[in-house]
């Protein structure tokens, strides 16, 4: 689950982490509001979205007056915004934050996140941070530093102090830096994230550490223990209604839409296609507990797309969920949309010669392969 900006500052603030002034808006009269209570030389509007390199594409904007504040926040609002990281449907911007601007003696990169090959927590830096810091890591323009911090329990603290130096913070300001590191790490456990990143965090003209961006994801699996957190959630996100009803379901940008039910076999049939030079629309994860119902919602999601051109389903039928239930929700779902694809499927396990007559049975005409790499090639071939 990813928070806005102004959630997640709100949040890592129990913990320590300092941004400039400023509140959200939903209206341009409110930004012109929040700027003149700022009373500050410049004030960025910022959009609020879930997807970097918002500046890039013109997502924030820097004004000089209350006036010129509400018509930045106007030109924002209710605008999609396309990025590297939204896909070509952009995200709308639906709040900005209203922000003093800070004019920042130097700024570096800061991220924890997960590390999956020992499954502690990983400290990384860089100096500078700021815009286009994975771009300029590629290209031998900035390095990372690295800190393992195992399970957060216990910090290493001299290696701590050690990074900090490396990263330019010394005396009083790696002090700061190393508190400021210790209830960033408290934040991650206690609210049981997957990544906290600060990018930029600015040292301002008197010394201290301000966050002037935040980022926050957290752990969907332990959505039930984070209560607060949970409720900030958007009931819009595609995403979402697609848990509600028992899937794990991405969008991308290609034009073959996939099913799968289980998640390192959604991963595979993904690999594949793109290994047969196809471009996936979608991960889909239909788990165990979905019904045939809940089914029919995703493969909804995907006939809904105008983008996809194929539709690729590969079930391994178990005890819980036999092919059947899946054939019955792509049924569902072409007579509810009215709209049917080039279909290929690849059936194994439980209840398969079943749910091939059920596919004839709703009417849904089927490429049936015998296995996956066939079915890959099938799906490419069919959505040209």
């Amino acid at each position: 689950m990813k928070l806005h900006e102004f959630q997640a500052k709100d949040a890592l603030s129990r913990f320590g982490l300092v941004s400039p002034m400023g509140r959200v808006a939903i209206t341009p009269l409110q930004a012109r509001d929040i700027a003149a209570e700022l009373d500050a030389s410049a004030i960025a509007i910022k959009a609020q979205i879930h997807a970097g390199g918002r500046g890039a594409a013109g997502g924030i904007k820097v004004a000089h007056s209350a006036a010129e504040a509400e018509e930045a926040a106007g030109d924002l609002l209710g605008r999609r915004i396309v990025t590297e990281q939204s896909g070509p449907e952009g995200c709308l911007v639906r709040r900005v934050l209203v922000e003093a601007v800070v004019r920042p003696l130097r700024h570096i990169y800061l991220s924890l996140l997960v590390e999956p090959s020992v499954g502690g927590i990983m400290l990384i830096g860089s100096a500078p941070g700021g815009g286009d810091i994975e771009r300029r890591v590629r290209a031998g323009e900035a390095a990372l530093e690295q800190l393992s911090l195992g399970t957060g329990e216990e910090l290493p603290l001299t290696e701590v102090s050690a990074f900090a130096e490396r990263l330019g913070f010394l005396g009083a300001q790696g002090d700061n830096f190393v508190s400021l590191v210790k209830g960033l790490v408290r934040a991650f456990v206690e609210l049981d994230a997957s990544l906290i990143e600060i990018n930029p965090l600015v040292v301002a003209e008197n010394g201290g550490l301000l966050a002037l961006d935040a980022k926050l994801k957290i752990d969907d699996n332990a959505l039930d223990r984070q209560g607060a957190l949970a409720a900030l959630r958007e009931d819009e996100e595609i995403e979402l209604k697609a848990q509600k009803h028992q899937l794990n379901y991405v969008r991308m940008d290609g034009d073959i839409g996939l099913a799968a039910n289980g998640a390192g076999l959604g991963l595979a049939t993904l690999d594949m296609v793109r290994a047969a030079n196809g471009r996936p629309a979608n991960f889909m994860d239909i788990r165990t507990t979905a019904t045939s119902l809940d089914i029919a919602h995703g493969c909804a999601l995907i006939l809904d797309n105008p983008t996809v051109r194929a539709l690729l389903i590969n079930v391994h039928g178990g005890g819980m969920q036999p092919c059947d239930t899946i054939a019955d929700g792509l049924g569902i779902a072409i007579r509810r949309t009215g709209r049917s694809l080039p279909t290929i499927v690849r059936l194994a396990g439980n209840n398969a010669e079943f749910a091939r007559s059920r596919f004839e049975n709703f009417g849904c005409r089927i490429i049936d392969c015998a296995d996956m790499w066939t079915a890959a090639q099938q799906a490419v071939a069919a959505a040209r």
